[in-house]
């Protein structure tokens, strides 16, 4: 394969097809000599005419290679991201040419939607990247693989180019079960589960009255499953009014964890859309601990470890979050119970 790039900036790739190649669709066939892009990406490109054969444009990605004959595809520069970078303060724990993995805290969004345009993790990315944005889909915006609500904090790796992306993808599709990804979430809840370890398989769904809201759900669901752990307990003998718990993900589902432990009663505390039948708990609390129970304004949930396998070098790479400042207040004043 060769390149040669033109006066505007458009890079045009040149691919011989060989003996193994014969008979191969065009797109697969570019994607197999160009590992950097991803096929739905050389697609649109075929698509909107970019691709050629002996200086025939060809508009086919299904078009069948033959043995000795030269692709061309043009592949212009990626295109302004939109949203627009923000410079919004970033927690950067590790980056380099192909990812970066970032310490969220906890109310901001990861992608703009309805309601939250700007001000986004998506928007300071752009804006904390910059060029080194390679461009994901051919546009040059951050590859987003997994997102943790906008009120959990903790570790979020994110994509710069589009082999990272796809590489992280495939590992998060497979959530750990033969790969080296590794996700483990600290949560504070009320009460401590019985048993202290154990797992939780109940398919979610959203509530079809409030589709802001997820549900467990006999069928029709999504599978969805969580293993938990008690690591402490806070309260005296048998009165233990609230646990720390680590839960460890085998699938990614929306609110899963938080719908998880409310499911088994032991919502997390100050969640305000799975707690609410426990805000009459914190009247129970010592003074100090309640204060600090009334003041957080989130979930007490933070994705405090994360490990996957670099989607290039094929280093296995691994991170530790401690505790925010918020929810180490709460465990200092529940231990002191």
């Amino acid at each position: 394969m060769s390149d040669s790039t033109t006066a505007d900036n458009v890079t045009r790739f040149s691919v011989e097809a060989r003996a193994d190649d014969e008979g191969e669709r065009l797109d697969r066939f570019l994607a197999n000599h160009m590992p950097d892009m991803s096929r739905s990406r050389l697609k649109d490109l075929i698509k909107a005419g970019h691709a050629a054969q002996d200086g025939r444009t060809i508009v086919e990605p299904n078009l069948r290679v033959k043995r000795g004959e030269r692709y061309d595809i043009d592949v212009p520069p990626p295109e302004p991201a939109t949203p627009l970078g923000e410079a919004i303060p970033l927690n950067v724990v590790y980056e380099d040419d192909a990812l970066i993995v970032i310490d969220k805290p906890a109310g901001l969004v990861v992608h703009p939607a309805a309601g939250n345009w700007t001000g986004t993790l998506v928007n300071a990315l752009i804006a904390h990247c910059g060029e080194s944005l390679s461009g994901i889909g051919g546009v040059k915006r951050p590859g987003i693989v997994h997102r943790i609500d906008k009120e959990t904090s903790g570790l979020m790796v994110v994509a710069k180019t589009d082999a990272a992306h796809r590489a992280l993808a495939k590992q998060f599709a497979d959530h750990g079960r033969t790969g080296a990804l590794e996700r483990s979430y600290d949560a504070l809840v009320w009460g401590v589960p019985y048993p202290p370890k154990g797992t939780v398989d109940a398919a979610l769904a959203r509530k079809p009255q409030n589709r802001q809201k997820m549900s467990i759900v006999s069928d029709a669901g999504k599978h969805a499953v969580t293993h938990y752990q008690v690591v402490e307990r806070y309260g005296r003998g048998e009165q233990h009014v609230a646990s720390r718990v680590t839960c460890r993900l085998e699938t990614g589902r929306t609110h899963q964890i938080r719908v998880h432990m409310a499911h088994i009663g032991h919502p997390l505390i100050g969640d305000p859309v799975y707690g609410t039948g426990f805000r009459s708990k914190t009247q129970l609390l010592p003074e100090q601990a309640r204060r600090s129970v009334d003041k957080l304004p989130r979930q007490a949930l933070h994705a405090g470890v994360l490990g996957f396998e670099h989607p290039l070098t094929g280093t296995h790479m691994r991170f530790e979050s401690e505790l925010p400042k918020d929810l180490l207040r709460i465990v200092k004043h529940l231990s002191e119970i």
